[in-house]
């Protein structure tokens, strides 16, 4: 698996780093979305494909 991230589209929700917070973080000036695992190991393979659906912007990809 391959994560990646779209800064522009993010939106700061928060969604992704609530579901899979070893993967992702915020910025603290403007929330948007860090990316902190570009290839998560297999315990959070499912949490993050759960981020990417819940993702109000669309910003996380999952190849």
């Amino acid at each position: 698996m391959k994560v990646s991230v779209d800064q522009e589209m993010c939106i700061g929700a928060g969604q992704c780093v609530m579901t899979a917070p070893r993967v992702f973080d915020q910025r603290d000036d403007d929330g948007v979305v860090i990316l902190l695992e570009e290839t998560p190991g297999d315990e959070d393979q499912e949490a993050v494909r759960n981020a990417a659906a819940v993702c109000p912007a669309a910003a996380i990809a999952v190849s």
